[in-house]
């Protein structure tokens, strides 16, 4: 025992990796349908291994949360640059309210409870679960050089309370966005996400999990004598308004592909794509045979990144017209999130499709959009490192403000540099690529360590902070976390008139809940709330990260 004890004070490596381990055990622990989640199991494993005093060089954290925060800004920022147009007025306004209202929600509840500048960041932070707070905040109280002993007293109490009220954001505000808020405001989520479903064409999608139905199926027909003369496009447009193509043709031992103005010849049999519910119950052009011949190509899907200005903000209807004859939409990520999709959902920049058909039209139609990712696992670490050093360098510049010197810090830098090269690599896609293994572990091993070695160095105040602030912790953080959501809900619903399946999916955004989403997702049965979430997810990412060192300015 003493030779594990002696290790791990002399290694503190050791220590990090067993903490990152024990959390993600603790995580992983569910009672009902709560879950602590990675952020808190690594938190608490830290506090607990960290009663054995390990000392952990201040720069690791340091480094992996700068990642955690370039990774944060890369994932979201198509999406935050589209959020300063007037598509997304609507989901701005209602993330702005709720920003604002949770940082006065919290120096209020400060002021009147009188807690210290440590605790006031840690029930910011945790009450948003927005773990950035953490270190810009603690940024800022260093730079306030109020000596040692009270420096490291007010780090080790953003720990505590960020601890405390993380535990009751992730179950009472998620409880309040998906259970009592739809009652309040008497909203049926789920007669609401149908209606919404129904206008927009889109209903949710099952993403790449594997299932026995397949929307698009292809299959062989021996043509009719009523369209020998007449050419593919003819028979395409027959089955208008839905999108049916005529992949390959088969004239006796010739087998060739199709083109929209091929002439149809006597006894021709076609390869016929359609979606199942319009081959299901037969279709009037012909018999239906075996041909395997004329259905034996190559189908591909690929990932394609939009970037052409000339189909951005236009419907897929629109899209599909133009650039879609012979593929099929799989899938559409936005922010990093899957989003169901219809006719009437507009392309954004940034957006990730998965197209799926015949190799040579998925490549024809991904070069008419945008770039096609092509798979690989390589990181474009140039990209990373400058990206960290110049917004290190920026976040860096400060102004006096009261008499605190206030600044973006190296890491906030971190965050704005990563907005910005996350947008120009989805303008000019052909640098700067990042593998989604990668992202993540930037994005959940960054954090994780981060958090690991907070909990680490707080370990030795943790209990005595939570001994004395535990329960009125426990209260406040429930209120400072449900109030800015029911600002947010009440502006929305009756100041803006916003639809509430958006609404409810603009305040999960808003307050950086993935958890929040996936409840009011499961209340509603759809994921159409989703489409609320991404652009004020990463508006609110910034917001409340710059919240610390305003936090620490307010409550000094």
């Amino acid at each position: 025992m003493e030779y594990f004890l002696t290790a791990l004070q002399k290694n503190p490596e050791l220590a990090i990796f067993l903490t990152l381990a024990g959390g993600f055990v603790l995580g992983r622990l569910r009672v009902g349908s709560f879950r602590l989640g990675n952020v808190v199991g690594t938190l608490l494993a830290g506090v607990l291994i960290g009663q054995l005093n390990i000392q952990v060089p201040a720069t690791v954290k340091v480094v992996f949360f700068d990642l955690f925060l370039f990774a944060t800004g890369y994932k979201v920022g198509p999406q935050f640059f589209r959020g300063l147009g007037r598509s997304a007025l609507p989901q701005v306004a209602v993330t702005v309210v709720l920003c604002v209202t949770s940082l006065l929600a919290t120096v209020v509840a400060v002021k009147i409870l009188r807690y210290d500048t440590g605790t006031a960041a840690g029930l910011l932070a945790g009450a948003f679960t927005e773990s950035t707070v953490i270190g810009t905040a603690g940024d800022a109280i260093t730079r306030l050089r109020l000596g040692d002993a009270t420096t490291a007293q007010l780090l080790n109490n953003i720990a505590v309370a960020y601890a405390v009220t993380y535990l009751v954001r992730t179950t009472g505000a998620v409880w309040f966005l998906s259970s009592l808020a739809p009652r309040l405001l008497k909203v049926d989520l789920k007669a609401e996400a149908r209606a919404f479903e129904q206008q927009s064409g889109g209903g949710a999608r099952e993403g790449s999990s594997l299932a026995g139905y397949r929307e698009w199926d292809i299959r062989a027909y021996r043509l009719g004598t009523e369209w020998v003369g007449r050419s593919v496009a003819d028979l395409e447009r027959s089955f208008d308004p839905e999108r049916v193509f005529i992949l390959r043709i088969r004239r006796g031992e010739q087998v060739m592909d199709a083109k929209p103005d091929t002439i149809l010849c006597p006894g021709d049999a076609v390869a016929l794509g359609a979606r199942r519910r319009v081959v299901a119950g037969g279709v009037p052009i012909g018999t239906e045979i075996e041909d395997r011949e004329v259905l034996d190509f190559p189908i591909e899907a690929m990932d394609v990144v939009v970037t052409n200005s000339a189909v951005v903000d236009r419907t897929l209807t629109d899209v599909a017209q133009e650039h879609g004859r012979g593929v099929a939409l799989v899938r559409l990520i936005r922010g990093g999130e899957e989003i169901p999709f219809g006719p009437s959902i507009t392309v954004n920049r940034g957006d990730l499709l998965r197209l799926a058909g015949p190799t040579q039209e998925v490549e024809r139609a991904g070069q008419a959009l945008g770039y096609i990712e092509r798979s690989g696992a390589t990181t474009d670490m140039v990209f990373v490192g400058l990206g960290i050093v110049l917004g290190g360098l920026i976040g860096l510049l400060s102004v006096k403000v009261g008499g605190l010197p206030l600044s973006l810090t190296a890491s906030g830098g971190a965050l704005i540099m990563g907005l910005v090269f996350g947008w120009l690599r989805s303008v000019y896609p052909t640098f700067g690529r990042i593998p989604e293994p990668a992202l993540w572990v930037f994005d959940t091993v960054g954090l994780a360590v981060f958090i690991g070695v907070v909990g680490l160095t707080a370990a030795p105040g943790f209990v005595d902070g939570l001994r004395r602030t535990g329960l009125s912790l426990v209260l406040v953080g429930l209120v400072v976390a449900i109030i800015p959501h029911l600002t947010a809900l009440l502006f929305g619903r009756f100041i803006l008139k916003m639809n509430p399946v958006i609404l409810f999916g603009a305040c999960a955004g808003a307050g950086t809940s993935t958890a929040a989403l996936r409840s009011i997702q499961d209340e509603a049965q759809s994921k159409a709330p989703v489409l609320g979430y991404t652009v004020p997810y990463a508006l609110g990412n910034i917001l409340l990260t710059a919240w610390g060192p305003v936090i620490v300015l307010l409550t000094q």
